[in-house]
C-alpha cells in the first residue's frame, strides 16, 4: 500500500488502526503455490493464530487454502466463516482429552503431540483417523520463543519415542493418517530444513496408511529494506524433488501439506498510529505514538523489528528517533531509528504488522483494542470496529460493598 492510500485511511478512520492488504495476501499464496507447481497434491493450511479474523478467513478459503488452528475455538471460527471440517486441522499443544474429542466431534483432523492423549485417544476411538506431530529435535527459528523443534521443546513427540509411538498405536489398532513437523519460525538455511524433512520422511515408513505428510512452516519474511528472507523457490525444487522420490518409495500418492501463517499475511499488514508528543531528553529523541505494547507486543517479546515510516513527512529530512508508547511500562518499538522528521500528530506506519499483532494484542491499561481494516479491490473496509468503554465492561460483573 502506498503512502497516500495510507494517508486518506488515517483520515477516514481513527487511529491507532491495523490495515490489511488483500492483493499482498492473495500473491503470498499464489508464490507457495507456484514454488511447489510439480506437487499434485499440495494442501496449504493457513494457521490462523497469525490473524484470525474471519473476514480474512473467507479470503483464504475462497483461494482453496484449508485452515490450521491451534485451539477448539479457531476450528469454531473456521467452521463459523464457512470452511468445511476436512479443510481444517486441529494441532493443540497441551490441552485436555476433552478438547480433543470436541474437534474430533466436529470432524476435523486430529494432529496428537503427546504420547499420554495419542493413548487416550487411541484407546476410546480407534476408528477416528490422527496425525502425529513430531519433534525431529532440530532447531529452527530466530528466537528461543518461536524455536520449536528442538531437544527441550514443549512441542511434538520426540523422535526418539518413535517405538513408544508404535507400541501405542499397535495395542490400539488407531488408524494413523498423517505425520507432522514443525522446526520454528524465521527458517532461513533451507539445508536445515530438508535435514529435518527427512526425518520426517523416515517416520512416515513406519505408517503404511498415510494421506499426507505435514511439513509445518516458520518461512522468514524481510523486516526491513535489504533483509534476509527463505527461499521459497529454492524450497520448492528441492523439498518437491525429495517428496516425489519419497512417494515412489512409499507405493501411493500422498498430500504434502504446509501450515504457514507470518509468510502468507505480515507483509500484508501495516499498523498506523499518531504521534503524541516529541520528547527530547540529554540523550535522545522520543516519538510518542498513541498506543504500546497493548496494540503491538511482538518488538518487546520477541525483539523483532518493524520497520517504520513517516507518511505524514515521508520526504523530510532523516533523524535519529526512539519510538515508544503510551503504556505505563517500558514499551519501546523502536531504538534510535532513522526516520523523516517526526511532528506531533504526524502518521507513523509499521510495517510488517499482519501476523501475530492484532491476534496478541490486549487491554492492558485499559486500553481499548484498535480498529482492522481490509483493503480489498482498492476500498477500504472497516472489518473490526475500535473498542469502546462498554466493550471494556462488557463481561465484569459487578457486586456491591
Amino acid at each position: 500500500m502506498e503512502n497516500q492510500q495510507l494517508q486518506q485511511i488515517a483520515e477516514q478512520f481513527p487511529l491507532p488502526a491495523y490495515v490489511y492488504d488483500s492483493e499482498k495476501i492473495v500473491a503470498q499464496y499464489n508464490r507457495l503455490r507456484n514454488a511447489f507447481s510439480k506437487i499434485e497434491h499440495l494442501r496449504i493450511n493457513y494457521a490462523v493464530k497469525a490473524l484470525s479474523h474471519t473476514a480474512i478467513i473467507k479470503l483464504f478459503k475462497s483461494l482453496g487454502a484449508g485452515l490450521d488452528t491451534v485451539s477448539i475455538q479457531e476450528v469454531q471460527l473456521g467452521l463459523y466463516a464457512g470452511m468445511q471440517p476436512e479443510q481444517i486441522i486441529f494441532t493443540p499443544n497441551g490441552v485436555s482429552l476433552s478438547e480433543i474429542e470436541q474437534a474430533a466431534a466436529l470432524g476435523v483432523q486430529i494432529n496428537i503431540d503427546n504420547l499420554s492423549i495419542l493413548e487416550q485417544f487411541g484407546a476410546k476411538h480407534p476408528q477416528h483417523p490422527v496425525c502425529i506431530r513430531i519433534n525431529p529435535h532440530v532447531m529452527a527459528g530466530g528466537n528461543s520463543n518461536i524455536s520449536v523443534g528442538h531437544i527441550d521443546s514443549k512441542f511434538g513427540i520426540s523422535i526418539h519415542q518413535l517405538p513408544h509411538v508404535l507400541r501405542i498405536v499397535q495395542n490400539t489398532g488407531m488408524h494413523i493418517n498423517g505425520v507432522h513437523m514443525h522446526t520454528g519460525s524465521d527458517i532461513l538455511d533451507i539445508e536445515v530444513f530438508l535435514y529435518a524433512a527427512e526425518i520426517l520422511f523416515d517416520t512416515a515408513k513406519h505408517f503404511p496408511n498415510l494421506d499426507f505428510l505435514d511439513f509445518g512452516s516458520g518461512f522468514k519474511v524481510p523486516y526491513k529494506k535489504g533483509d534476509i528472507e527463505t527461499d521459497i523457490e529454492e524450497l520448492g525444487r528441492k523439498l518437491s524433488k525429495r517428496f516425489l522420490q519419497f512417494q515412489k518409495e512409499y507405493g501411493k500418492p500422498l498430500t504434502l501439506a504446509f501450515e504457514p501463517g507470518k509468510f502468507l499475511v505480515s507483509e500484508a499488514g501495516t499498523f498506523l498510529t499518531r504521534v503524541n508528543v516529541v520528547k527530547q531528553t540529554t540523550s535522545t529523541v522520543f516519538a510518542s505514538v498513541d498506543s504500546g505494547f497493548n496494540h503491538l507486543i511482538r518488538p518487546m517479546l520477541y525483539g523483532s523489528q518493524h520497520h517504520i515510516r513517516n507518511i505524514s513527512n515521508p520526504k523530510g529530512k532523516e533523524r535519529f528517533y526512539t519510538v515508544v508508547g503510551y503504556i505505563c511500562e517500558t514499551d519501546t518499538f523502536a531504538t534510535n531509528r532513522r526516520i523523516s522528521e517526526i511532528h506531533e500528530g504526524d502518521v507513523l506506519a509499521f510495517h510488517n504488522a499482519g501476523a501475530y499483532c492484532y491476534s496478541m494484542s490486549s487491554n492492558y491499561n485499559s486500553r481499548y483494542k484498535p480498529a482492522e481494516i481490509l483493503m480489498h479491490n482498492g476500498q477500504p473496509h472497516l472489518i473490526t470496529k475500535p473498542e469502546s468503554f462498554d466493550d471494556l465492561i462488557r463481561n465484569q460483573i459487578d457486586i456491591e460493598f
